[in-house]
């Protein structure tokens, strides 16, 4: 990199090469909160919250730092979950094949997909992942494989590298645990790196950064199968836990819910992606008792939550902080 390119990166775009004192707290005490959890929450209501919440973050990774819309995000969620479940239903896989299996089918449709639609920007490269979604979900409506409407049931969970028994509950919530860990680690070298540097650069001007002599269309294309991927990584993981593979994950109603999570959250934070899936999947279970009322409170407490807090929960809080010090 010529020391043009880093004047330019280091204006465009604050330093990351350093890891602050705040976020290493933050992180350890969500780890200890997280790992405590299980033995006063409901550990299976925490899983699906664990799933969320790495969906989110992959999803936030496109939108956050790229600044990519896509609205057919749920096609990696669903097509790792049905090949995860699948493959460990149909063809035996333990379970850290399984897994390793439908996080690859969603890097392979990340691949296809992403390669098709990242040349488009804004509404249009929007609509051309809702497409493809649309088209992913029709045919996990046709397909025999996938079970149609009933989708894979009775996925069975196995044992973990030959060891651990996933069928006992706190079992699996520490594998679990440790998946969602391991990929939000992941992503948090991958946006604090030089090709995360990169991402924003990008996303704050494009025509710049291409003048520096950065191949942007293949660092977004590189960032989308990233996003794809640990989206994947969520989605074959739940499969598992709730030993179901269904049309809801590939829905577009799915990819609605991440938007909401990582909007909620915060856009562009590190944490935020998870306290959003947290706050949506804890709202959608303690209001299930209200039935189809149940959309209409979440719209309410999402239009007061924006008008409340602009930049996400962790993102207004953050500002809090950052005007007191």
């Amino acid at each position: 990199m010529t020391a043009t390119t880093d004047q330019y990166v280091g204006r465009a775009l604050p330093e990351v090469s350093g890891v602050s004192v705040a976020r290493v707290v933050a992180f350890f005490v969500m780890t200890i909160a997280l790992v405590l959890a299980p033995f006063f929450v409901y550990p299976v209501f925490l899983m699906k919250a664990l799933c969320f919440a790495l969906f989110a973050c992959a999803f936030n990774l496109l939108i956050g730092y790229v600044g990519l819309l896509s609205f057919g995000h749920a096609v990696f969620l669903g097509s790792a979950g049905y090949g995860a479940a699948h493959s460990a239903k149909v063809w035996g896989f333990p379970p850290e094949l399984a897994i390793v299996f439908g996080t690859a089918v969603a890097a392979a449709l990340g691949v296809v997909i992403g390669a098709l639609a990242i040349r488009s920007k804004g509404i249009y490269f929007a609509n051309i992942t809702l497409a493809f979604a649309q088209m992913v979900y029709f045919f996990s409506l046709q397909a025999g494989f996938t079970g149609g409407e009933d989708g894979i049931q009775s996925v069975p969970r196995g044992r973990l590298l030959g060891v651990l028994d996933l069928r006992e509950t706190l079992t699996l919530y520490f594998v679990v645990l440790a998946v969602f860990l391991v990929g939000f680690l992941l992503l948090y070298r991958a946006i604090h790196s030089p090709f995360g540097q990169v991402l924003k650069a990008i996303r704050e001007n494009e025509p710049r950064a291409i003048s520096l002599g950065y191949r942007a269309e293949q660092y977004k294309l590189l960032a989308f199968v990233l996003s794809a991927t640990f989206a994947g990584l969520a989605g074959a993981t739940k499969a598992l836990v709730f030993q179901l593979a269904s049309l809801t994950d590939v829905h577009w109603t799915m990819s609605g819910e991440v938007v909401l999570m990582t909007l909620l959250g915060g856009l562009g934070t590190v944490f935020g992606p998870v306290v959003g899936a947290f706050v949506v999947v804890a709202l959608e279970n303690y209001l299930a008792q209200l039935g189809a009322w149940v959309t209409i409170v979440q719209g309410l407490i999402f239009v007061v939550c924006v008008l409340t807090f602009r930049r996400g929960i962790v993102g207004e809080l953050g500002h809090i902080l950052r005007k007191s010090l």
